[in-house]
């Protein structure tokens, strides 16, 4: 796979990584605990939600300290995490680099048009272009947009974010719900995605499930201990993949030889789309041997919000589908 296909997928996977081989994990209160092993499927989910009080400064599960004079009204957003909690919040970003507010449980694609687009693309956001808009805070991934930091000092503030599991993109929703003042919406929204989570830890099915992305034949396969969105599949399948590190993954003859029953399938694009992954990897013949390909079970996903949204939001939209094609 092409390096920019990898990093796209990859770029939580070192931070995550990196917290594994200290021997540390994602802490930080109830919406931000350890994050759950990637062989089980864990606890149940709570559906309580504690009060969300407003604030001007917040320390989030990662230690990052956001201090700020009053409510932000205008937000850049350089991370589709940060686009989704403002939709959940009933906000707008004031400008994005994301394509997942064009998804019709967003904005749609007609108001999302409405909204600027910083140039230079996820991995390099132009600061000049970022500043224009006078932001009032900047929210960014911290292992990519971490280097756009000293730039911006002075003229706004930047938050740099980095989830690695469910739990963390629920602090990071709880604390933007309580620097905007929108304590209610994102009470609400926490409310409706534990709910639905638990709903469908209830109907957990025992068909072996798999994730994989990619933009060529050279596909990688979602973990749950690097991927946001496949942390969610071990409390709603058999989902037995696990990391082999920032460079490591599967072949085919292995997901063959672990009858998967559900193939989700996210083509990562770079450039004008030059067709979907699935159909690339149906030229090789073991392809076709895989159970989920012989019974018509391979979903192509959209992946601004399987692969990059990350949020309550998009993590709901992907419970939703993976729980009905694995019925």
């Amino acid at each position: 796979m092409p390096r920019t296909a990898l990093r796209v997928r990859r770029w939580a996977a070192i931070a995550v990584l990196g917290g594994l081989l200290a021997g540390c994990g994602t802490t930080g209160g109830e919406s931000g605990t350890v994050a759950e092993p990637a062989a089980g499927a864990g606890p149940r989910t709570s559906t309580e939600v504690r009060p969300i009080e407003a604030a001007t400064e917040i320390t989030d599960a990662k230690g990052v300290t956001v201090s700020l004079d009053k409510a932000p009204q205008k937000i850049v957003c350089l991370v589709a995490l940060c686009d989704d909690i403002l939709v959940e919040l009933g906000l707008t970003p004031t400008a994005t680099n994301s394509a997942a507010l064009a998804h019709p449980q967003f904005l749609g694609k007609e108001k999302a048009a409405k909204v600027p687009v910083v140039p230079g693309g996820f991995l390099s956001p132009e600061v000049e272009a970022i500043l224009s808009h006078r932001p009032d805070l900047v929210i960014g991934l911290e292992d990519t947009h971490g280097k756009l930091a000293p730039a911006l000092k002075g003229a706004t503030t930047f938050w740099p974010v980095q989830p690695g599991s469910w739990k963390d993109s629920v602090g990071y929703l709880r604390d933007l719900a309580a620097l905007t003042g929108r304590t209610e919406e994102g009470e609400k929204a926490e409310k409706t995605f534990r709910a639905r989570l638990a709903k469908a830890e209830e109907a957990r099915s025992d068909r072996t499930a798999l994730i994989i992305f990619g933009s060529d034949e050279n596909f990688g396969v979602a973990t749950p201990a690097t991927d946001v969105a496949a942390g969610l599949f071990p409390k709603i399948s058999h989902y037995p993949w696990k990391s082999r590190g920032v460079d490591g993954s599967y072949s085919l003859e292995e997901i063959l030889a672990r009858d998967v029953d559900v193939l989700f399938v996210e083509t990562l694009s770079f450039g004008a789309p030059d067709g979907k992954l699935s159909d690339k990897l149906a030229e090789n013949p073991l392809w076709s041997r895989i159970p989920a390909v012989k019974n018509g079970k391979v979903i192509e996903v959209d992946s601004e919000v399987w692969a990059k949204g990350r949020g309550t939001r998009s993590l709901g939209i992907v419970l939703d589908e993976a729980t009905a094609a694995l019925r």
